[in-house]
């Protein structure tokens, strides 16, 4: 808006009607009421004229002044309009400003266009009032009357300012917006750096635009503002014009919907989907050594299982909040799925300095973490990577990490492994172990062997345990050792649990009809139990019409009794109906609760073996083990008895049955036969 200066003679003219009583107003208005120009006073608080002259009257379509003030001007008054003339009354206030704009009144109903000159005036009660001055006929220009009408209403935020950035012209919209009616462009901005390059790209360009966080009279918005130069149309000085548009809510919205997808819900850190643009950006601004860790929880299924997913993800969200306070804020913590982190450390000074933080934030995750009177402790493995972002592949960096992860879990878990080339060559080698495992399976390359379990009570053989055996084409006999953790870590113990059992099934059978009375126990992997194949696969075994019912056992460690008892109640009963027996293995090193015990159909348990290698020490709680199998009326079976003292020990303490390297190492089929026989026959003296 520009300011213009009224004549001195139609202010004092509008003054005294202003300023006459009603029964003084028809005489103090007869000078006033000679003039050809129509001047009236309008209350802007209650949108009513309350004063006005004979031309305002014509002007307005009124019969006289009495007339003209009964009309609520308000009635029909857009939202816009009444803004704008609470803006003008602000403005006469603060600084006894003039305005000059064309205005559209509508008196009965029929548009008016008039130039109008508006100054501030108060009021006997000491309100500010507005005084209108019509300075002239509008051009009637339809195009002109409608640009003028759409640049009153319209939201778009339009000013012109001087080349200095004071405010020479503020429509509607641009008015209402700025903190006050003087607002440069630089008081706009409410980071001086987004003032500062837009001036620069002006000055450049001619023009520019951007999305800019902003002062208003709301507080800070965001705008997104087109910037031009050109000349005032009065003064034909150099102008800057400003348009702007209020996208707060779409900002706000799509930064969100960033967050939300470069962060894990569950935890606030980043996601994966971030990590992978972030390392492939890190190169261009970091060229010093940078430090990649993996990080998961230990164990984190049990905990899952025992004390459900809620404490689950307390734990993670502990463990995220205990990181997040540890690093500094030029470190990037990304949650990768699951209870599996990763964070990047930018600028490590040396690997000790590296390894001694990770070693305080080992002890700081490991302290115990209450929930709703839940007391856990967690431990993480950590695996670390270290690696310079131009020379790096953030594929290869992650790979990298990963193999020393799995080398700390190796190691026996809660600690911290730097990656080495050694590491690199095993892992890769493991990798081609892998690749052959998957073939073998589908190749069938596996074959049983028989540990006997001898009965102390009749002196004979009456069971075999079937252990697997990989027969590789070029190395020869594999032992499980080499590759039943890889099978557990990559899911292919489920198809070969599936191929075990169905050897030993099969042998199973075969021994009954050769007449042979031995029980066959096989291992079925905690994954190879959920798997919704098992028990299909035992339901087809035991209709075979020459299926020995109780001569197979399956033997099961006491982590897979972990979760619903209900349900694992059920499938072990449906299995138990089939005709299948069910045995603890490695009883006491478990889950070791004993409610399990009596809720289950339990035929057998197997003390592990590291209590009968510390025999007679252990002696105590192999005898509570044996009085507690007495008690349920379940088998008990001694695992790893490699010397005469300990199957003397077992023998003497009415143990039921023995297994170990003392009485036979595992045999094939065809050797079977002739180590029951020995050890059936009573001249056997050990094969120790």
């Amino acid at each position: 808006m520009r300011n213009e200066k009224i004549a001195d003679g139609s202010a004092v003219a509008a003054r005294s009607i202003a300023q006459a009583s009603p029964e003084q107003s028809t005489e103090a208005a007869v000078p006033v009421n000679r003039l050809k120009t129509a001047v009236w006073i309008y209350d802007v608080d209650n949108a009513r004229i309350t004063h006005a002259n004979a031309a305002a009257c014509e002007l307005w379509q009124a019969e006289n002044e009495e007339d003209l003030r009964r009309r609520d001007l308000g009635t029909d008054m857009s939202p816009t309009v009444s803004k704008r003339l609470k803006q003008y009354q602000l403005d006469f206030i603060e600084r006894d400003a003039t305005f000059s704009e064309m205005w559209t009144l509508y008196p009965n109903g029929r548009p008016t266009s008039i130039m109008v000159v508006y100054r501030g005036y108060r009021l006997p009660d000491g309100r500010m009032a507005m005084q209108c001055e019509a300075a002239g006929d509008a051009e009637n220009e339809p195009d002109n009357l409608r640009s003028a009408e759409a640049l009153l209403h319209t939201d778009v935020m339009i000013a012109l300012h001087e080349a200095g950035g004071a405010p020479v012209y503020l429509n509607p919209a641009a008015r209402n917006a700025a903190t006050h009616a003087l607002q440069t462009i630089a008081e706009k901005f409410v980071d001086p750096a987004d003032h500062d390059r837009l001036m620069h790209e002006l000055e450049a360009l001619g023009e520019y635009r951007m999305v800019a966080k902003v002062n208003t009279g709301a507080g800070p918005r965001w705008h997104d503002l087109t910037v031009k130069q050109c000349s005032d149309a009065v003064t034909g000085n150099p102008a800057i014009l400003v348009t702007a548009i209020d996208v707060s809510e779409l900002k706000i919205a799509r930064d969100k919907a960033r967050y939300l997808a470069d962060r894990d819900q569950l935890t606030g850190c980043y996601n994966r989907s971030y990590l992978q643009q972030y390392m492939s950006t890190l190169g261009r601004y970091q060229s010093k050594h940078c430090a990649l860790l993996c990080f998961d929880v230990d164990r984190f299924k049990q905990i899952n299982d025992r004390l459900g997913h809620e404490m689950g993800d307390v734990v993670l969200k502990e463990i995220a909040a205990r990181v997040n306070a540890s690093i500094r804020r030029t470190d990037t913590f990304v949650r990768l799925g699951g209870d599996e982190f990763v964070v990047v450390f930018e600028d490590v000074s040396s690997a000790a300095d590296l390894e001694a933080k990770l070693e305080k934030l080992l002890k700081i995750i490991a302290e115990p973490i209450t929930h709703d009177a839940t007391r856990v402790s967690a431990t993480v493995s950590m695996g670390v990577a270290t690696f310079v972002p131009d020379n790096a592949h953030f594929t290869a960096v992650m790979r990298e990490a990963d193999i020393a992860l799995y080398t700390s879990k190796q190691a026996g878990r809660n600690r911290v492994t730097f990656f080495s080339a050694e590491m690199g060559a095993l892992a890769k080698a493991r990798d081609l172990v892998e690749v052959e495992l998957k073939r073998a399976i589908e190749n069938r390359e596996f074959t049983l062997h028989f540990q006997p379990r001898f009965c102390f009570k009749t002196g004979t053989v009456i069971s075999v345990e079937a252990l697997v055996r990989w027969e590789h084409p070029k190395r020869g006999l594999i032992m499980p050792a080499e590759f039943i953790s890889i099978c557990e870590e990559t899911g292919m113990i489920e198809d070969l649990g599936q191929l075990i059992l169905e050897m030993a099934c099969m042998k199973a059978i075969s021994l009954h009809q050769e007449g042979r009375d031995i029980q066959i126990s096989l291992n079925i992997s905690p994954r190879q139990f959920e798997d919704n194949r098992l028990l299909k696969s035992l339901e087809t075994f035991s209709r075979h019409p020459d299926f020995p019912r109780g001569k197979v056992e399956l033997e099961i460690t006491e982590n897979v009794l972990i979760g619903d008892h209900e349900l694992i109640a059920k499938k072990l009963e449906a299995i138990s109906d089939m005709g299948y027996q069910i045995a603890i293995d490695d009883f006491g090193t478990g889950y070791s609760n004993l409610s399990y015990i009596s809720r289950f159909p339990l035929n057998c348990l197997k003390i592990d073996q590291s209590f009968i290698a510390q025999l007679p020490k252990s002696g105590p709680i192999i005898s509570l083990i044996l009085t507690l199998a007495e008690q349920i009326n379940a088998t008990i079976v001694a695992e790893g008895v490699e010397t005469r003292e300990h199957f003397e020990w077992l023998r003497n303490h009415k143990c039921d049955q023995a297994q170990g390297y003392f009485l036979s190492h595992p045999v094939d089929a065809e050797e079977l036969p002739h180590v029951i026989e020995t050890l059936n026959s009573g001249a056997w003296t050990g094969s120790q």
